[in-house]
């Protein structure tokens, strides 16, 4: 998941089924086009199943614990998404295992153009949460922001690692003490807001959370010389502990 505009975070994607759908099975991938009003056109639909389908592929051989079966729910949105490339999405539930992908058409250059830059590393950043088993809906992991921001972090670092795509939402602001950051949100109660420190806290600042977790995971990777697959194997407290708090 990522940036603020999650807005239907809590609506399940399964009541969906009233709207216009196309679906595309392909290697264990169901790729459903979820459309109402506006439309992807084919050679969208052909180029997101052909960009699925090749990450699927790639993030499978590097994390062999990505489910064989994936419903991935795509979806036109007037969200503005430009600092993240156009393309947003959440991991919805391991099992079944479902992704939703949303991708903006106000973007600048429209949907191909979002699909072009934002599309695979979101991808790559939603297959991780599977991966890992950090879903919306049955979610592997307890509650509280620190284990977010570890699973966040590893999957936003993952996404760049292996996309070359990065985006400035998801780092630390240029002269911001992160680490400070980083004990401010460990300071917190297990039931913290999760909106607040993940999407727009009331002080102004944005996605707090997936910022701290880039950071620490690059603070990791930087002092330990682990690289962000070996990361991905340790639990949050592991990560937590490896990065010195």
């Amino acid at each position: 998941m990522n940036i603020l505009k999650i807005t239907l975070l809590a609506i399940p994607l399964f009541i969906l089924g009233s709207c216009n759908s196309d679906k595309s099975n392909k290697a264990g991938l169901d790729v459903v086009f979820q459309e109402t009003t506006t439309q992807f056109s084919q050679i969208e639909k052909q180029t997101i199943e052909e960009n699925i389908s090749s990450a699927y592929m790639e993030v499978k051989a590097l994390l062999p614990n990505v489910p064989n079966d994936i419903q991935l729910i795509v979806e036109i949105v007037d969200w503005n998404l430009n600092n993240v490339g156009g393309v947003t999405g959440r991991t919805e539930s391991n099992s079944p295992a479902v992704v939703a992908i949303q991708i903006s058409n106000t973007f600048d250059g429209g949907l191909s153009s979002a699909v072009e830059i934002g599309l695979k590393s979101t991808l790559y950043h939603e297959f991780h949460h599977l991966s890992r088993g950090w879903a919306i809906q049955d979610n592997k992991f307890g509650p509280g922001i620190t284990i977010a921001i570890v699973n966040e972090g590893l999957a936003e670092v993952f996404a760049e690692e292996y996309t070359g795509a990065i985006f400035e939402e998801n780092h630390m602001p240029e002269g911001t003490d992160g680490d400070s950051w980083i004990k401010e949100i460990m300071a917190l109660p297990k039931h913290a807001n999760y909106q607040i420190w993940m999407f727009e806290h009331p002080d102004g600042r944005t996605s707090i959370g997936y910022r701290s977790g880039n950071f620490l995971v690059r603070k990791i990777m930087n002092e330990s010389g682990k690289n962000i697959l070996e990361l991905s194997k340790l639990s949050p407290i592991e990560i937590i502990k490896l990065a010195g708090y």
